[in-house]
């Protein structure tokens, strides 16, 4: 029997749609938690993302699928009266209610934050929104390309001189996401002590920003402004960038005297550099970093960018070539760790990202695949008390 995770027994309603929210829910979802996901009775947009047209019609988008594995889907029409009432009856058994709608929305629902602790003052009520429930811009709408453009992002990503660039996933929703699941973790771990329930208020530019501290401090602290510096890392080493190699990439990781040792010496550059003033010290490769990548380049040319990877990370130096998402999940690393599984769905068997972390007991899971739309509706409300007429009743006035 499989032990028990650590939020076994937590009952979230999860009124969060898209990326940011769901992903949140989804991660506390495959540690345990029972979430059942409320949706409008058509089903929210995500469901039917324009990348495959097959799993669009069937409402069961990948990217859908990936972030609500695990979950029970309960459609409601929230403008109805009946649909509210249920909502307070349900949160009112609930320890997590989420949501990702503009500020005031639930408010104007009827199942705010104050009208569901008022219920349930054990309740914890967590909100993501572009720009939290306080400030002036807490009514703008927020999306992960704003958000990646305000916060300084976009103005660092890039070549030097080229026009700014996104991320190439929505970072600023999964980092809102994971933010989000770790200040319900929070407020569940609090309630402990103190026995109470609160809200969470999590801004996605906030969310970011945190994220980005070390930049942050570069200008509060130094007044260094982060400019765009392409494939080059953080620690401004002339060898940690990306390089050519054979016939592909390199991204090289030598950040320190030893890797760097080891990077000249598997290459057979060892003595040329070492007899060339310009190379002298990191200051130096720094000034003639054009200078040193044609060396690098040159030797690197002898061989592929695999065998390179094989021989240099062998030896001490990091680096890695490029990897597509389909070949890093056949990897050996990433079989090893076994945070990917396999759920069977209505299509076969199907293979899903979980977490980032082992737990040496209770570890995450999917128990379920996504929901098809409202498919566990009557078995919460079953759950709830609603008898098999009050059911019937709700669905023919369109209520579920």
């Amino acid at each position: 029997m499989a032990e028990a995770r650590p939020f076994e027994g937590v009952r979230i309603l999860d009124f969060t749609q898209v990326l940011a929210g769901p992903f949140a829910s989804y991660q506390l979802g495959i540690l345990g938690a029972d979430v059942v996901k409320v949706e409008r009775r058509e089903g929210e947009d995500a469901r039917r993302n324009p990348l495959s047209r097959e799993w669009a019609a069937r409402g069961m988008a990948p990217s859908w699928q990936a972030v609500n594995n695990g979950k029970r889907s309960l459609t409601l029409d929230l403008q109805k009266p009946e649909a509210v009432e249920i909502v307070k009856r349900l949160a009112a058994e609930a320890d997590v209610v989420m949501e990702n709608f503009r500020p005031g929305v639930m408010d104007r629902l009827g199942i705010g934050y104050a009208a569901l602790s008022a219920i349930n003052p054990r309740l914890i009520y967590a909100s993501v929104s572009g720009f939290g429930h306080t400030g002036p811009d807490r009514n703008e709408a927020g999306y992960d390309g704003r958000i990646q453009a305000m916060s300084g992002i976009m103005a660092m990503t890039g070549h030097p001189g080229s026009d700014p660039l996104r991320a190439g996933f929505a970072i600023c929703d999964i980092l809102s996401g994971m933010t989000a699941a770790y200040g319900v973790a929070s407020a569940l771990f609090q309630r402990t002590h103190t026995g109470r329930g609160q809200k969470v208020d999590v801004s996605m530019l906030d969310s970011t920003l945190a994220f980005l501290g070390g930049q942050v401090a570069d200008w509060t602290v130094g007044g260094h402004q982060q400019r765009q510096f392409g494939n080059q890392a953080v620690s401004r080493r002339a060898t940690a960038n990306l390089f050519k190699a054979g016939e592909g990439h390199l991204l090289l990781a030598v950040n320190n005297d030893r890797q760097y040792e080891a990077l000249v010496t598997t290459l057979g550059i060892k003595a040329e550099l070492e007899a060339d003033p310009r190379f002298a010290d990191w200051f130096l490769r720094l000034e003639n970093t054009e200078a040193l990548r044609e060396v690098l380049e040159r030797a690197l040319a002898a061989d592929s960018a695999e065998n390179w990877e094989e021989r240099l990370n062998q030896a001490g130096a990091p680096c890695a070539r490029i990897y597509r998402v389909d070949e890093v999940i056949e990897h050996r690393q990433v079989k090893a760790r076994g945070k990917l599984q396999e759920v069977e769905t209505a299509w076969g068997r199907l293979r899903f990202a979980t977490n980032g972390f082992i737990l040496a007991h209770g570890d995450a899971r999917i128990d379920r695949p996504a929901p098809a739309l409202g498919a566990h509706t009557d078995e919460v409300l079953a759950q709830a008390g609603f008898g098999a007429a009050e059911i019937a009743a709700l669905r023919a006035n369109n209520v579920i």
